[in-house]
């Protein structure tokens, strides 16, 4: 695991962009194409903002959607579809990318079919965030380290809930979803290549956590060090309680 600081978001989200598209093209150099998770929130803004403008060849690139609500439409301003599509989808127009639907009519199916699906395109390259609770994904604690399921059903806990309010997804706490969809742990993991943008100073308990104490499920995000091709992508505020 290696981290690296920048003075500002800005400049993490261009950094991080730049290893990740880096990657990207040297998979597709090598293979023809590239497998890919992408992630969302507002910890990715930067991030996406810089990779879209990156030199790639995206239709030979399949993405794959780390997770969503359970119970919400595509047209809900909280909608990690929505957002996707928005900030990614239509900018770039990939060969093809898998989709969370959050509002299946059977959650537990919708789990299955994309765990069918990704099990043939091994993850070349994974962007994802650190949540306030150290969550990945939605994977809060104390988080399943153990599934070989790619795809779970989760609850969220009152933290990560705060968490997407204080953010300005949803108008008030009671409006936020307490189950979704999301990528498990392992599935994560089994990523060749990790690029984690946790920019902001309300990230910054969960950074030190991450960093400085040992592999737990109640701060899911530590797992992330028992991956030697991981690089996490700091700004001063988010790494200010780092010794």
């Amino acid at each position: 695991m290696e981290i690296i600081i920048s003075n500002t978001k800005e400049e993490l989200g261009e950094k991080a962009a730049n290893r990740g598209a880096e990657l990207i093209r040297k998979v597709i150099s090598e293979r023809g194409e590239a497998n890919i998770i992408v992630a969302t929130g507002a910890s990715q803004f930067e991030m996406l903002n810089e990779l879209v403008k990156e030199d790639i060849d995206w239709s030979k690139v399949t993405c794959f959607h780390l997770d969503e609500y359970i119970g919400i439409p595509q047209t809900h301003p909280a909608s990690f579809r929505k957002y996707l599509k928005e900030r990614f989808v239509d900018i770039v127009s990939p060969k093809k990318f898998y989709y969370v639907n959050g509002d299946a009519p059977d959650p537990a199916s919708e789990c299955v079919r994309l765990g069918e699906i990704i099990k043939t395109h091994p993850v070349d390259v994974a962007f994802i965030g650190i949540g306030e609770n150290g969550h990945l994904a939605f994977n809060d604690p104390p988080a399943d380290f153990e599934t070989e399921e790619a795809y779970l059903i989760v609850k969220l806990d009152e933290a990560c809930r705060k968490q997407q309010l204080g953010e300005g997804w949803f108008p008030a706490f009671e409006d936020v979803p307490e189950k979704a969809i999301s990528m498990s742990i392992n599935q994560i993991m089994k990523s060749r290549a990790i690029i984690c943008s946790s920019p902001d100073f309300r990230k910054a308990k969960a950074v030190k956590g991450v960093v400085e104490e040992p592999v737990t499920p109640m701060l899911p995000s530590t797992i992330l060090r028992q991956h030697n091709e991981t690089w996490i992508y700091l700004d001063k505020q988010s790494s200010s309680l780092l010794v």
